[in-house]
């Protein structure tokens, strides 16, 4: 089955950029939605940015609109998110997840492949 590995989280300034990325395994990454998701200490789950299988359709959180970009690159089984402008709300484990669909709800309760997480940190 398909197994996802995140990367990239570490500690940086407000204003700051960080790039996270998804390594996917055991399958095509071809026919499956991914999504960003993060969690913040008190917090529920939440959808950051997801992205259809071709890459062809994506969605973004009000919160991280204008801010972060998402892409894949499906022959080499990577997915990114790019975080620019970093604000210490968006500290968080980010996880990134899989959906064999087409292009999935962007929630938690639709996807079902999950990542171990990684841990983004934004503080002066």
């Amino acid at each position: 089955q398909l197994q996802l590995a995140e990367s990239g989280g570490d500690l940086v300034q407000p204003g700051g950029s960080l790039r996270l990325s998804c390594a996917a395994s055991g399958l095509t990454l071809d026919y499956y939605s991914i999504g960003w998701f993060r969690q913040a200490p008190g917090k529920e789950r939440e959808g950051v940015s997801c992205i259809s299988s071709s890459g062809v359709n994506s969605n973004y959180a009000a919160s991280v609109k204008g801010r972060f970009t998402i892409s894949r690159d499906n022959a080499k089984k990577m997915v990114y998110l790019e975080m620019n402008s970093l604000k210490p709300e968006d500290t968080a484990v980010y996880y990134c997840a899989a959906e064999p669909t087409v292009q999935a709800m962007c929630v938690t309760s639709a996807f079902h492949y999950w990542g171990q997480g990684t841990q983004v940190t934004v503080s002066s």
